[in-house]
């Protein structure tokens, strides 16, 4: 029997085994890892999921998360992953359910102690957990260092590794950064002030492939991949640039001044241009060649700090910190539109055909089309009273983490939205 994590995290009413309830394997339109299937945001539609609900309206299941987190689902086959943290006992770990109900079907401790202080906003569960069809990925922040830990698709810890101190004193925020699986490795960035750098490790051991140093700046952005300009190019932005790797040496190929110091928000791209934005302290939305060049095609005052922005067909679509919401022209940065809605805003667009998803802080979830023409809202769903997470679409559902309250009465709860069918039953 794999280890369970006590106190809040209780082992099941009853086993569930594996042939009870086998793995499937992945499978079209899953979303594996942070910022989907293709890194950027952008779901795998063969049928459009729903644009309107409520706590009932087109709710197919709901099931309570333990622990607290800001990790997004990640979903493979018949099963969905979150990374939690129980505050109060120290502890972090991996929780399972089951994709067609939502039953919990396993729990697995990573680490137990050694909780840095962090920001309010900021919870010990923050990245998203990256998965190969076999293997999850998932990083951890305790004792002063970061943990990168592997384990099966059933739950069973594979191997784990202490991969280098992060112990931020200046700003003393957490850490939030997710893994980034690239051909036979798993890429991890710890950008902080004493020294950062980012590592990739072999899928199967952990053992280092390489790690490059970074700036001696605390930034808190996810690394991505995108091919772009004829080759395949590790972008990431904050530690006051923009930077491109080699992501198979990590060899730097280029990087150009940009965001200031601090970025959250994963990058983006479209044709051979990137983008980003943040940042702290200052603001900056810019778009870069990707071509070695260093050039900057165009850059305004614009900040999306904690969330990432929506390259689509040739227009860059965002949020902002201050919840206005643009649409820019890709090519030139031309403001094609711009639209009051609301904020604070940590959780990133998802693009689901044309229509786009944004979640706000207060459990607000804003659909509009992806229109360059005009701003067109088609409707303002409210679930739970909190959302940081960024939901996760597939199959034509929305699968979405939110929280319930406040305090010692505050829960976290993971609905999954689509049509409403009879058959189908609601997990309080």
């Amino acid at each position: 029997m794999k280890r369970t994590v006590p106190g809040i995290w209780l082992i099941l009413a009853f086993l569930v085994c594996a042939t009870i309830f086998p793995v499937t394997e992945a499978q079209a339109g899953d979303w594996p890892w942070w910022r989907g299937p293709n890194f950027n945001g952008v779901a795998e539609v063969d049928k459009q999921p729903p644009i309107e609900w409520s706590a009932r309206e087109n709710v197919i299941w709901k099931t309570p998360v333990p622990g607290r987190g800001h990790s997004s689902p990640t979903i493979v086959g018949n099963r969905i992953f979150l990374a939690t943290a129980d505050e109060d006992r120290q502890q972090q770990g991996v929780v399972a359910f089951d994709r067609e109900t939502g039953e919990q079907v396993w729990v697995t401790e990573i680490s137990s102690g050694g909780f840095p202080k962090t920001h309010p906003k900021n919870t010990h569960a923050t990245c998203t957990i990256a998965c190969d069809g076999e293997r999850l990925f998932v990083v951890f922040h305790h004792h002063a260092k970061l943990t990168l830990a592997a384990l099966s698709v059933d739950g069973k810890k594979l191997w784990a590794r202490d991969i280098g101190s992060y112990d931020p004193r200046q700003y003393e925020y957490g850490y939030a950064p997710s893994p980034l699986l690239y051909g036979s490795t798993v890429i991890v960035a710890a950008d902080y002030e004493k020294g950062g750098y980012l590592a990739a490790h072999d899928v199967t051991t952990g053992d280092v492939v390489w790690k490059t140093d970074r700036p001696k700046l605390l930034s808190f952005s996810s690394p991505v991949v995108a091919h772009v300009a004829g080759r395949d190019q590790l972008l990431i932005s904050g530690c006051e640039r923009i930077a491109a790797y080699d992501p198979a040496t990590g060899n730097e190929l280029w990087h150009v001044p940009g965001t200031t110091m601090a970025t959250c928000g994963t990058m983006v791209w479209d044709g051979d241009l990137v983008f980003a934005s943040g940042g702290y302290p200052d603001s900056e939305t810019i778009c870069v060649k990707a071509d070695g060049s260093a050039k900057i095609v165009w850059q305004n005052d614009q900040k999306c700090y904690e969330q990432s922005m929506l390259a689509h067909d040739g227009y860059l679509y965002a949020l902002t910190d201050k919840g206005v919401a643009y649409c820019w022209r890709a090519a030139d940065g031309q403001e094609m539109w711009r639209e009051r809605l609301a904020g604070p805003v940590s959780a990133s667009p998802v693009l689901a055909g044309d229509t786009i998803y944004q979640s706000i802080e207060k459990g607000t979830t804003f659909v509009f089309k992806a229109n360059p023409e005009k701003f067109e809202l088609l409707a303002r769903n409210q679930l739970g009273t909190e959302a940081f997470a960024t939901p996760s679409i597939c199959d034509g559902r929305i699968y979405t983490r939110v929280a319930q309250g406040s305090g010692a009465n505050r829960k976290e709860f993971l609905y999954c939205l689509g049509e409403k069918k009879s058959d189908r039953r609601m997990s309080e």
